[in-house]
C-alpha cells in the first residue's frame, strides 16, 4: 500500500572537489539507490539546482539531494530569483548528435560538454544527456537516443562496480540490443578507496571520457 513518508528532502554535499581524498570525496548514491520509494537527485548547475530542489521539497516522496561540491567553487549562474521547479524523472537532452549518446550527472556533464568538443574535431556528433534524477532514472529519455545513435557511454564519479552505470547499461542492453552498433561504454571512477594526492587520476575526465568515445566508435 500507500504511506506518506513525510516529504523529506536531505541536501548532502557530495563527490570530489580536487583534494578531498577517502573521507570528503565520495559519490555514494549507489548506497541509496536500493531503498524503496528513494529519489535520488543531482544538479549540474545553479539554474538546475534551484528548479530541482524546489521540485524536491514539493515532492511527496523522500529526495537524497546530492549537491556536487566542486560547483560551489567552479559553477556561477544568472539564476531567476522567481519561483520555478524543473520535472523530477525526467532527464534532458543538453546536446544533439547523431553518431553515440553520452549520459551523465552532476559535475560529469562539465566533462562530457568538454570530451564532446574534442571528438567533434574528430567527426564524431555526440548527443549529451543530463539524467539529474538518477532514480528513478528516464528510461524512455535513453532509449529513443540510443536507438537513434547505435551507441552508448555513460559516466559518473562513484566507481564502476554496482554503480548507476551498471543498471542504465542493463536497461540498455534489454531495450536496445538489436540498435547497438557496440558495447555500451562505462567511464567511472575506479574500484579503490578514493585517493587523495592522485585524486585528478581517479575521476572520469575529459581524456578518459574522449578515450571512450573513440574506442566505441572504433569498435
Amino acid at each position: 500500500g500507500r504511506f506518506n513518508a513525510g516529504g523529506i528532502t536531505c541536501r548532502v554535499a557530495y563527490g570530489a572537489v580536487g583534494h578531498g581524498g577517502n573521507y570528503h570525496s565520495q559519490a555514494p548514491e549507489a548506497h541509496f539507490m536500493h531503498a524503496p520509494g528513494l529519489k535520488i537527485v543531482i544538479p549540474r548547475n545553479p539554474i538546475q539546482t534551484k528548479g530541482l530542489l524546489l521540485a524536491s521539497i514539493r515532492s511527496p516522496d523522500p529526495v537524497i539531494f546530492f549537491e556536487p561540491k566542486i560547483l560551489y567553487r567552479m559553477s556561477e549562474d544568472m539564476v531567476p530569483v522567481e519561483d520555478y521547479t524543473i520535472p523530477l524523472d525526467k532527464a534532458e537532452v543538453i546536446r544533439e548528435g547523431k553518431d553515440i549518446t553520452l549520459v551523465g550527472y552532476g559535475a560529469s556533464i562539465r566533462h562530457l560538454q568538454m570530451a564532446a568538443k574534442m571528438a567533434e574535431e574528430k567527426g564524431v556528433q555526440c548527443e549529451i544527456i543530463d539524467l539529474r534524477t538518477v532514480v528513478p532514472y528516464d528510461i524512455e529519455t535513453l532509449e529513443k537516443s540510443v536507438k537513434k545513435t547505435g551507441r552508448l557511454l555513460i559516466t559518473h564519479e562513484a566507481p564502476l562496480i554496482a554503480g548507476a552505470a551498471a543498471d542504465i547499461t542493463a536497461n540498455i542492453h534489454e531495450r536496445c540490443f538489436l540498435s547497438l552498433h557496440a558495447p555500451v561504454k562505462r567511464v567511472c571512477g575506479y574500484d579503490t578507496p578514493f585517493p587523495f594526492v592522485y585524486e585528478p587520476f581517479y575521476l572520469p575526465n575529459r581524456f578518459r571520457i574522449f578515450d571512450g568515445i573513440m574506442e566505441t566508435m572504433n569498435y
